[in-house]
């Protein structure tokens, strides 16, 4: 199975607001960056939105190593959080659908979440906060 590593980060111009996110996909030598942006959203569904932008873009199952500075996307899979939500129905959780979405890519994937400090020396997080900066900067 080949081994990718995915780095994710989302921006938003007020919250709501205009978005922008971006991924880069490694996989040995090559490096793929995407991104895009939404004229009205949210920080928490950019980060989303990255990540699943990331998982879709993979062409067969994979072993994936995600780097997000999103405490709410990582914590909801390192912390259980989507344990507790499914068992309570899913009530008054926000951006349900994508977080539908995302469970289900990451069923297709051995996934894992790793949590790295955002704006900080993490180049590969840098680059991913400059590409969704720049997505909120064509809207």
């Amino acid at each position: 199975m080949k081994k990718v590593l995915l780095y994710t980060d989302g921006a938003c111009s007020g919250n709501p607001g205009k978005g922008g996110w971006a991924c880069v996909l490694i996989y040995g030598p090559h490096k793929r960056e995407l991104s895009g942006g939404e004229n009205y959203t949210t920080n928490n569904q950019m980060e989303l939105k990255a990540v699943i932008e990331g998982l879709s873009a993979l062409k067969e199952q994979c072993e994936v190593e995600v780097f997000s500075d999103s405490a709410y996307v990582v914590n909801a899979f390192t912390e259980d959080w989507i344990g507790g939500w499914d068992k309570r129905g899913w009530k008054n959780v926000k951006n349900a659908e994508m977080w539908h979405e995302l469970i289900a890519l990451t069923r297709q994937h051995n996934v894992r979440f790793r949590k790295v400090k955002g704006h900080a020396d993490d180049e590969m997080n840098n680059r991913c906060d400059e590409l969704a900066r720049q997505e909120i900067t064509k809207l």
